[in-house]
């Protein structure tokens, strides 16, 4: 056995300690500021789902001969694109078959750099829905890909050359809406709200013999292997369709944030699946947009039918110092159903499904400004540079001031129906439609935008 110095053993301890404190330090940067690092963005909203890039080159007006290219995709779909260096990631499916395809395109011009080809079934589903509407999670080692059918939650890894990694058979999947929930990727993890319906519940949803539940879980798989590192069972009710974000707290440990309809707000520890705190009010219906965090708070949503029903501001629990989470203010009025809001310096952004635009205070909720735009809205705004992005259903894109008081920058047409949350990464923005990707903006073609006075 190797023996250490006096010196030496209180150097590797200095180090150690050292190290451990740049690392949380490191930390804690990355989830309090979380916007898009250069050239990368790896979930469903970007940086831990704020929705919210630096970038300076997307323009605020734009005609068809401003994109970049923009190309057809192998099937149609809403999940949004995720980009990773050169590499964006982008799913579609085939309403004939069920089928699913992962396509790899180069980001420089759009061209495919591998396709593949996964045969399923078709399902019942909600009309607006599609077989390709969770939106991948990208990293270094490649992309997780997951869809659904009523026999199997299929989860799935790809290197960034398209071989496959390893692909998992999570169980069956029972949900009236169809399939949608997006996976993240946190260290060496590969989370996944595995939230499903009670079809009992379901009002006017009457089957003789009654169909059971599905079977509702928190995962959390080994992301070089796919092999189950934790799996918390959860009550079934209303499948939701949130996806998790993280949120970190004063003493450097961050915990998952998952919201559905069962449990409310749910903080889990990411190491070992344990519960740390839930929010003590469950939801009443559905959590279809995504919880966000930001200045110690965190806000999420729920609702029923085509509306919301109410959004809460919550304080976050602390259980080792025996601090249950509290509520911080509640809004009803003016809400989104679906859109996940944004949160930028000290404003929280809504912006419904009916159109309906509002910049509140983060801190109390009190409102700035709350216009109407027009529209009707199933994608996220995102905020890039000052600027609020808007995707309506029918492809008509919306750009309005991120600021204290209300003004549209511009207005554009996609040309086609659109669902899917805009990315943005390497100063540009991929926009998806039903059927296709643009690519819009980028370094050296647009000029800076200045910020506006009161930010």
């Amino acid at each position: 056995m190797r023996k250490w110095s006096f010196k030496r053993r209180v150097a590797l301890r200095v180090n150690s300690s050292i190290a451990r404190s740049l690392l949380g330090i490191l930390t804690v940067l990355w989830f309090s500021a979380p916007c898009a690092a250069e050239g990368e963005w790896t979930r469903f909203r970007g940086p831990n789902g704020s929705g919210v890039s630096d970038a300076t080159t997307i323009p605020t007006q734009w005609t068809e001969k401003d994109y970049n290219w923009k190309v057809k995709l192998p099937g149609v779909g809403h999940s949004s694109p995720v980009v990773w260096g050169r590499r964006i990631f982008v799913t579609s499916g085939d309403p004939e078959s069920g089928k699913h395809s992962v396509c790899c395109l180069d980001a420089t011009d759009g061209h495919a750099v591998w396709q593949r080809d996964y045969p399923s079934k078709t399902a019942a589903q909600r009309p607006d829905n599609a077989y390709a509407t969770a939106t991948p999670a990208v990293d270094d080692d490649g992309v997780v890909v997951t869809w659904a059918t009523p026999e199997e939650v299929t989860l799935l890894a790809l290197d960034h050359a398209g071989h496959e990694l390893w692909r998992r058979n999570l169980g069956p999947f029972v949900a009236f809406f169809g399939s949608g929930i997006s996976p993240i990727l946190l260290d060496n993890l590969v989370i996944l709200n595995n939230d499903q319906e009670d079809p009992s519940l379901l009002p006017g949803h009457k089957q003789n013999p009654p169909e059971p539940a599905g079977k509702s879980c928190l995962l959390a798989l080994d992301r070089k292997t796919g092999q189950t590192r934790w799996q918390t069972d959860r009550r079934t009710s209303f499948a939701s369709y949130s996806t998790p974000c993280v949120y970190q707290d004063e003493g450097g440990r961050p915990m998952l944030i998952f919201t559905g309809a069962a449990h409310g707000i749910t903080a889990v520890d990411p190491r070992k699946g344990n519960v740390l705190w839930e929010f003590g009010q469950p939801f009443l219906d559905r959590a279809l947009s995504s919880p966000v965090v930001a200045h110690g708070l965190v806000i999420a949503g729920h609702g029923a039918g085509t509306r919301a029903s109410r959004y809460v501001a919550v304080r976050p629990g602390a259980p080792e110092k025996g601090v249950k989470p509290t509520l911080a203010y509640e809004v009803k009025n003016a809400i989104p159903l679906i859109p996940t809001p944004l949160v930028k310096d000290n404003r929280l952004y809504f912006w419904t499904d009916e159109g309906v635009v509002s910049c509140r205070r983060l801190d109390t909720g009190d409102v700035l400004w709350e216009e109407r735009v027009g529209e009707s809205y199933y994608a996220s705004p995102v905020l890039v540079n000052h600027c609020l992005y808007g995707v309506a259903k029918n492809g008509h894109v919306v750009v309005l001031a991120a600021a204290d008081k209300f003004e549209v920058l511009g207005r554009m047409s996609l040309g086609e129906l659109s669902y899917a949350t805009p990315a943005v990464a390497g100063g540009v923005m991929y926009l998806r439609t039903r059927s296709q990707l643009f690519s819009l903006g980028g370094p050296g073609k647009w000029p800076r935008r200045q910020a506006p006075a009161n930010q």
